[in-house]
């Protein structure tokens, strides 16, 4: 008998009252990215590879790699978020998907990150967390922009 790995998705949604130009550009531009998540070298080019990088801490380098999967302008971004160094055999293999949403009051922004495994449910937890702080920033990101 073949046993079937369920994952997990995580999923966060605001209601964002600007344009989804204004929020596709702090999604996209590598210093406003920098602004609200982390250092990266990023660019909107399917089969980008890129890295975020961070402060490293126990069991985490501090290095996300990535790879760019979807690119639509002002309507979807997806990439891959991979566990890099020493970590990355084993370690946590998620894709991260924008959505934007124009609403009559703004833009519905929806992030989904897909396939944690039941085994890394501490990670599930800190993403749980991160995202949260992290959306905060988007915002303020985007409400300081022209």
């Amino acid at each position: 008998m073949t046993k079937l790995s369920s994952t997990r998705s995580l999923v966060v949604e605001r209601l964002l009252p600007h344009p989804p130009e204004k929020i596709w550009r702090a999604l996209t531009e590598s210093p406003l990215i920098e602004e609200w998540l982390m250092k990266n070298d990023f660019q909107t080019v399917v089969g980008h590879r890129f890295n975020f990088r961070a402060t490293p801490m126990p069991h985490w380098n501090g290095a996300t790699d990535c790879e760019v999967l979807v690119v639509e302008p002002n309507e979807r971004l997806s990439y891959s978020w991979n566990a890099s160094g020493e970590e990355a055999a084993n370690g946590l293999k998620t894709v991260v998907s924008w959505t934007l949403t124009p609403t009559k009051g703004g833009t519905l922004v929806r992030m989904e990150q897909s396939g944690f495994r039941p085994e890394e449910e501490a990670s599930y937890q800190g993403a749980t967390y991160g995202w949260q702080q992290f959306f905060g920033g988007l915002e303020r990101v985007v409400a300081g922009l022209d």
